[in-house]
């Protein structure tokens, strides 16, 4: 059964509280060469049948409409096993 991977993250002009921490918690235990760091979600979507045309499509969709809040983040990449659609927006 194929697995899709959908990667969302905040907006890039949005803070990440989350991703500052991390930040300064690498600098704090002496790792460097780190400017930033961002926090986002990964979902797993497990198909049943074949990754076709109309399901690409589909979950397309539903990373947009379901997966991520438009207002505050991007669905930056969807892996569909065989080849990953980074998405255009910015």
């Amino acid at each position: 059964m194929p697995t899709i991977v959908v990667d969302v993250m905040p907006k890039a002009e949005l803070l990440d509280p989350q991703g500052k921490a991390v930040a300064g918690a690498l600098s704090r235990t002496g790792r460097t060469g780190f400017s930033s760091v961002r926090i986002g979600k990964r979902f797993e979507l497990t198909v049943d049948g074949p990754v076709d045309d109309e399901l690409r499509a589909n979950v397309q969709q539903i990373a947009e409409e379901i997966l991520s809040n438009s207002v505050i983040e991007d669905v930056v990449n969807i892996d569909f096993g065989d080849e990953a659609v980074e998405s255009t927006e910015a």
